[in-house]
């Protein structure tokens, strides 16, 4: 009954929709079907941090320091860590780490492979930290309207017992502040600067190439003969330091032990005391 009651009142607005959505401009659609004239969002920009690990067998270890220096100063870059072993010219070593911008990254790498020397190898990686970017921006937004409602909370305190809570509150999240600045901080410098770490190596300098060692039993049969020849190598040299203290304590414990067991064998033993007569025994005077 109210179905048949209502159905000349709701026939008009339903009649009246679907002539609006009739009248509606239709979008225009290309040959697959699909529509065309769509506006897609632009993606946000993506926070990359690259890294490398390079290795390069120079003829001059400390002139090919000096030339990727300049390689890498002339991209914008900088030198954040250096350590050099000089045994000679020809078994020197020395690893460089610099500081790089992204744009440059592909241009310096390929030059100080090709110009310095000899490449042995290189180790490429990336990471995208842009969900890590966001979460820490909007962690600092949250921690910095929550210490703003604070210090507000703070002006309207009443009592000192309100004061010292609200202050306490305040100085813990003024310390999870300065941690998510650190961190917003530290992250930016990595995104900012791409990480390559240069070792140079000499003509003759030996180098091991991790893919050239067995894996498996091989691999562990190896790293425990290692360890042997390193522990009988050990266990030599502390031997060789004790042996000239062994040939001369020796000789002298030896002697002290020989005159102590002398001196006793030569000490007059004790008199032992006269026994009396037994008893039951009759004495002399007695017999």
């Amino acid at each position: 009954m109210s179905s048949e009651a209502g159905s000349g009142t709701a026939a008009a607005p339903v009649a009246d929709q679907a002539g609006s959505l009739a009248k509606q401009p239709r979008q225009p659609q290309g040959k697959d079907g699909l529509v065309s004239n769509v506006k897609l969002t632009q993606q946000q920009d993506r926070q990359v941090i690259y890294t490398g690990d390079l290795m390069v067998r120079a003829k001059q270890v400390t002139a090919a320091a000096q030339q990727a220096k300049q390689i890498v100063t002339s991209a914008g870059g900088y030198l954040s860590k250096e350590e050099s072993n000089s045994a000679n010219d020809t078994e020197d070593t020395a690893t460089l780490e610099f500081k790089i911008p992204p744009a440059r990254y592909t241009e310096v790498l390929g030059r100080l492979g090709k110009e310095l020397g000899k490449q042995l190898s290189m180790n490429q990686g990336t990471q995208d930290v842009t969900m890590q970017v966001a979460d820490v921006e909007s962690r600092l937004k949250s921690a910095q309207q929550s210490l703003d409602s604070l210090r507000t909370l703070l002006k309207k305190a009443g009592t000192i017992g309100q004061v010292l809570q609200v202050e306490r509150e305040i100085s813990a999240r003024e310390a999870d502040l300065e941690s998510l600045q650190a961190q917003q901080k530290q992250l930016a410098t990595q995104v900012a600067m791409a990480t390559l770490t240069l070792r140079l190596v000499g003509p003759v300098a030996v180098v091991e190439d991790p893919s050239d060692e067995p894996a498996g039993f091989f691999g562990g049969l190896r790293a425990g003969w290692n360890a042997l020849v390193s522990f009988t190598k050990v266990a030599v040299t502390v031997l060789g330091a004790v042996l000239p203290w062994l040939a001369v304590s020796v000789p002298l414990i030896a002697l002290v032990i020989y005159l102590a067991r002398r001196g006793r064998s030569r000490r007059p033993g004790t008199p032992m005391p006269p026994q009396g007569p037994e008893r039951g025994d009759p004495g002399p005077e007695a017999a």
